[in-house]
């Protein structure tokens, strides 16, 4: 539970504390000497969305340590505020902060259904999973409302394009009827991102994300739908929430989740001082021996580019951690099939479409 000394200075419902200078601006708006200016007001920001006509939609993924090859974002920024969120970096690119700004600025791709419809249309394109959330999450709170997720997957399926998806909101089982209509032509594997089961953690760490128990629910929801479905217990941050694998992954297959992966945070960027400063005003009892013991998994540092390495790190404590996951893994069956998503349906132009309604 979150330092009580620290309650006056820790801002209840965001994960980052403050907004870090955006690398790519020359200048920035600062507070030095709150004492000294009269007419400063601190108010709470309210969520803005700031909608977008992207030019593209679909990011061929390049990187071999992330399991995806093809990812999709209809949303820029996420409010579900995770602390941790590698995705927070990206948000500088298009003029904001890294901090506040990625969990409270929400760029909407209103037109990310009409991008991903040319995208299949083009005549190189060669039918391949497509991920979505492979940033920021696809059913964040806005897509309530927007519904672009539910767009994407209506279009995947007209198309017969697999799609993989990866949440921590259980807004995902709102596209039940999609959903199961993918998987029975092995369209479609959902994930759900289950990083503890202590909800005081989660109420400091990822602040506006559907509760542990809701994602158990996720779980076993899509797999009595005979949904393929997993979890992502990840990032494991050593000192907060490494020692919960077992009860993670025990939950998880109870609740029918057919495989489990893992991350070790990685603080990239901006991420690290966002990182740092909520960690000491969250956990201020532990804060020093957290950061040491996340170094000691990226070789002195917060954090590790190589590529197999920058994922799940090395030394002895990212080690023990690899071997407790593996030996909890056998113990509770996951990992012991390989979903096959479907590329031999795949189908495009207008002609296929009006057939399909026959």
């Amino acid at each position: 539970m979150i330092n009580q000394e620290a309650n006056e200075r820790f801002e209840k419902g965001r994960g980052a504390q403050y907004n870090p200078k955006n690398r790519f601006l020359k200048g920035e708006y600062v507070q030095e000497h709150a004492e000294g200016i009269d007419d400063w007001e601190q108010e709470k920001r309210n969520t803005e969305y700031i909608l977008d006509n992207s030019k593209t939609l679909v990011n061929t993924v390049t990187s071999p340590d992330v399991g995806m090859l093809y990812s999709a974002n209809p949303y820029q920024g996420c409010e579900h505020g995770c602390i941790y969120c590698y995705a927070r970096n990206s948000h500088e690119y298009w003029g904001y902060s890294a901090g506040v700004d990625f969990e409270s600025r929400i760029v909407v791709k209103k037109n990310a259904p009409a991008l991903l419809r040319k995208f299949f249309d083009n005549k190189n394109w060669e039918p391949a999973t497509l991920s979505l959330s492979g940033n920021t999450d696809c059913y964040q709170p806005i897509e309530r409302k927007m519904k672009i997720t539910r767009a994407l997957l209506e279009i995947c399926l007209e198309y017969r394009n697999p799609v993989g998806i990866i949440t921590k909101n259980a807004l995902v089982l709102r596209d039940m009827d999609l959903l199961q209509e993918l998987a029975s032509r092995n369209l479609v594997h959902v994930t759900t991102s289950v990083t503890s089961l202590d909800e005081h953690l989660r109420l400091v760490m990822e602040p506006r994300t559907a509760s542990y128990r809701s994602r158990l629910k996720v779980i076993e929801t899509l797999s009595k739908a005979g949904i393929p479905t997993g979890i992502m217990n990840a990032p494991l941050i050593p000192g907060l929430n490494d020692m919960h694998i077992h009860d993670v992954l025990k939950a998880a297959s109870e609740a029918g989740a057919q495989w489990a992966g893992y991350t070790i945070v990685r603080l990239n960027g901006a991420i690290g001082g966002i990182f740092k400063d909520w960690l000491h005003k969250a956990f201020p009892d532990r804060a020093e021996k957290v950061w040491r013991q996340i170094c000691e998994c990226h070789g002195g540092n917060v954090n590790d580019s190589r590529f197999g390495n920058r994922m799940v790190g090395d030394g002895k404590f990212a080690e023990l951690i690899k071997d407790q996951f593996k030996l909890y893994c056998r113990k509770f069956h996951l990992n012991e099939t390989h979903v096959a998503m479907n590329t031999s349906d795949f189908r495009r132009g207008n002609k296929n479409r009006q057939l399909s309604l026959f």
